[in-house]
């Protein structure tokens, strides 16, 4: 990753907030020299400032890479700066939730090489996970330095388009805040049980991460993890019974919220 954007004369990272810092803080700890990034931003925190980047300092002539990290929003504004890099060697990665490949072909040239991206808020602590696919301009080369540069916060899956990007969104994109939520319905329910406050908290985000830490490290499939901790006639028994009901449990309501998720994503992409 390093020798590669050192060749192509450096990254540009447009838009440091909570993801570009941390992605930013990914490549530094990775030895990518502090030199060969260009982070343009309005409110650069403290942090960013200190850390040796060029900061709002203009941006080389031809940039191996720009990632676009700012808000959709905030997306037509900021790209006009960056137009005269398009239709060039610059790949152009987009982490912009709901801007589709086609609006930065518009915005950039349609001969950009274009990587877009979907990762998720664990991203802030090295744990996410990100979806890409690329347009038709993307080498293969290019795919990989998308992916070694995104493996800074986590996890990488390739697409086999971006008609995929919309249930991506859905499920891991949205999916930690339906997690978050299921956390303060445990703890909730733990109260309700008769334990205090804090204690239920702890124990309810304990045992969600160290389920989630299990299940990844886990060879058995999380199915068969289930079963695993489940004795007949058990206490994980009974409970299961009521989440894994079909017409009332967990299972329709996932589908359905995974589902109002993916829906809102493809009506936010179609402006």
């Amino acid at each position: 990753m390093q020798q590669g954007l050192v060749a192509g004369q450096g990254l540009v990272l447009l838009g440091c907030g909570k993801m570009g810092s941390a992605m930013l803080a990914g490549w530094l700890a990775r030895g990518l020299p502090p030199a060969s990034v260009w982070v343009l931003d309005p409110k650069p925190s403290d942090w960013v400032l200190a850390q040796g980047v060029h900061v709002n300092d203009g941006v080389p002539d031809a940039p191996a890479v720009v990632l676009l990290a700012v808000k959709p929003q905030m997306m037509g504004d900021a790209l006009p700066v960056l137009a005269a890099l398009g239709n060039g060697d610059t790949l152009f990665v987009s982490i912009a939730a709901g801007t589709t490949i086609a609006t930065l072909e518009a915005a950039l040239g349609s001969e950009t090489p274009i990587v877009r991206s979907m990762p998720n808020t664990p991203a802030a602590v090295g744990q996410g996970i990100t979806a890409i696919c690329g347009n038709a301009r993307t080498s293969a080369d290019q795919l990989d330095l998308t992916e070694a540069l995104l493996t800074a916060i986590g996890g990488v899956v390739r697409l086999d388009g971006e008609h995929q990007m919309d249930a991506v969104t859905g499920l891991s994109g949205s999916g930690p805040a339906y997690v978050f939520h299921m956390i303060e319905c445990m703890a909730k329910a733990g109260e309700a049980q008769g334990l205090a406050p804090d204690l239920a908290m702890q124990l309810a985000k304990a045992t969600v991460a160290g389920a989630g830490a299990l299940a990844m490290q886990a060879e058995e499939d999380p199915a068969q993890l289930r079963v695993n901790v489940t004795s007949p006639n058990g206490t994980t028994q009974a409970g299961l019974a009521v989440l894994m009901d079909e017409t009332t449990g967990l299972p329709p309501l996932i589908a359905q919220t995974v589902a109002a998720a993916t829906n809102r994503s493809k009506e936010l992409a179609n402006g």
